[in-house]
C-alpha cells in the first residue's frame, strides 16, 4: 500500500511539473513572439487611427516606414480641408459654421450682415444682397473685408460669380425669367458704377427660377434650368446660348413632390456634376460628357467628396479617408454632430435611413463656405 502511494505521488509530482515547464514554454513561446513583433504588426484600423492625427508632413513621413504604413497613410491622408456649413439666423448677429470633418461647430458675430441675405459663396467670399436697400456685395466672414456693388434690384433670382472680388478678372452674373423664349442676363464687376443687362433669345425651352443651378467651370456660367436644360453664358464675348442636352434621365419616381428643389450642380476640374435627389430613394449623380454632350450617371467620384447645397456646391479631393467619395448635403442632424451624407462606397445614406425631404428646408438657411487658413481664433 505504501509503495502504491508513493507511487502515486510520484506520479501526480510529475505530471505537476511537466505542466509547468509547458506553462513556463507557452509563456516563453508568447514573450518572445511579443519581444520579436514590430510597429508594422499593428491592426490596420489601430494604425489608421493613429496616422490620421498627423500632420501632413508628419503623414508623408510615416509613409515610407514600410509597405503597409504607406498604405495606411495614403488612405487617411488630408490635403485639403472641407468646406464648413454656415448658417444664418433669423433673428441676432450670431452666425454658426460646422466643420464635418471634425463634427464641431464654431461662433461668429458679424453685425456686418444684418436684413441681408445670402446669394452664392466662393473662394470664401460670400455674395450678399439686402432686399430694403438693393444693396449688392461681398464679404468674406474671417477677415470681415467688404467689397461693394453698384445697388440692384434682385428679386428671387439666382447670382453667381466667377472668383474673389479681390480678382480683376471677376465677374457676377444673374438670368431672370422674362418669358419662355426670353431671358434677361444682368452682369457686374467690382468697381463698375452699374449693372450690364441684355435679353436674349432661348433657341430650346429654359424656364429660369429660384431653384435653378449656376456653377462657372472654363470661364463660363453653366446654369441648369428647372427642367434639367442647361443654358451657357460666356462673360467675354456676352453670348447665351440652351445646349441641345437632353435633361438627365431620372427614375419617375423622382419626379415627385418638391422634386425641383432636391437637385445640386458643382463643378470638378473642368467637368459638370448634378445631383439628383428624392426622399429616401438613394440619389443620382451625373457627368456631362462634353464631347457627346450627353449626362452620363456616375458609379463612383474615385475619392471626390462633393458638398452640395441650395445656393452653391463645392467639391474636394484628398479628404479623411471617410469621407471620401461621398456627398455632404446641407443638414446636420443628431444636436448638430452629424452631417447627412450618402457614401457611394456602401450606397447608403449616414446616418442610417436620414434622407431628407429637401422641399422642407429654407434655400437661404446655410450654404458652405471654403473656412479660413488659420484656425486659431476658432480654438
Amino acid at each position: 500500500m505504501v509503495c502504491r502511494k508513493r507511487r502515486k505521488v510520484k506520479l501526480l509530482s510529475a505530471r505537476v511539473v511537466d505542466d509547468k515547464t509547458t506553462t513556463t514554454t507557452t509563456t516563453k513561446n508568447k514573450k518572445v513572439k511579443l519581444e520579436t513583433q514590430t510597429w508594422s504588426d499593428l491592426p490596420i484600423e489601430l494604425l489608421e487611427l493613429i496616422l490620421c492625427r498627423l500632420s501632413l508632413e508628419d503623414n508623408i513621413r510615416s509613409s515610407v516606414a514600410c509597405k503597409r504604413w504607406n498604405t495606411a497613410a495614403i488612405s487617411v491622408r488630408v490635403v485639403n480641408q472641407s468646406p464648413w456649413l454656415m448658417y444664418f439666423p433669423k433673428f441676432g448677429n450670431m452666425y454658426e459654421f460646422y466643420d464635418p470633418a471634425q463634427r464641431k461647430t464654431y461662433s461668429l458675430e458679424l453685425p456686418e450682415l444684418y436684413g441681408s441675405r445670402v446669394c452664392y459663396t466662393r473662394d470664401g467670399w460670400l455674395l450678399l444682397y439686402r432686399p430694403r436697400t438693393n444693396r449688392v456685395f461681398f464679404f468674406d466672414p474671417f477677415s470681415q473685408e467688404v467689397v461693394k456693388l453698384p445697388r440692384f434690384e434682385l428679386t428671387y433670382q439666382i447670382v453667381a460669380f466667377s472668383c474673389a472680388p479681390t480678382s480683376n478678372t471677376c465677374v457676377v452674373f444673374t438670368v431672370r425669367h422674362v418669358s419662355p423664349t426670353i431671358v434677361a442676363i444682368s452682369t457686374c464687376h467690382p468697381g463698375a458704377t452699374e449693372w450690364v443687362t441684355v435679353n436674349y433669345q432661348n433657341r430650346l425651352p429654359f424656364v429660369s427660377s429660384i431653384w435653378n443651378k449656376i456653377v462657372f467651370c472654363n470661364g463660363f456660367f453653366y446654369c441648369l434650368s428647372l427642367t434639367g436644360w442647361l443654358g451657357v453664358f460666356d462673360p467675354l464675348e456676352r453670348t447665351w446660348n440652351v445646349l441641345a442636352v437632353p435633361p438627365p434621365k431620372c427614375p419617375e419616381n423622382f419626379f415627385a413632390k418638391n422634386w425641383w428643389k432636391g437637385k445640386f450642380m458643382s463643378e470638378h476640374n473642368g467637368d459638370i456634376l448634378v445631383i439628383y435627389t428624392c426622399c429616401s430613394e438613394n440619389p443620382i449623380i451625373f457627368k456631362l460628357d462634353q464631347p457627346k454632350m450627353v449626362w452620363r450617371e456616375m458609379k463612383t467620384l474615385d475619392g471626390m467628396t462633393l458638398f452640395a447645397s441650395f445656393l452653391s456646391s463645392h467639391s474636394r479631393t484628398d479628404l479623411p479617408g471617410m469621407m471620401r467619395n461621398s456627398v455632404y448635403f446641407s443638414k446636420v442632424r443628431f444636436f448638430g454632430k452629424r452631417c447627412i451624407s450618402y457614401s457611394l462606397n456602401d450606397c447608403r445614406y449616414y446616418p442610417c435611413k436620414q434622407c431628407y425631404d429637401w422641399g422642407e428646408q429654407d434655400p437661404f438657411e446655410n450654404i458652405w463656405i471654403e473656412p479660413p487658413e488659420d484656425l486659431s481664433a476658432f480654438i
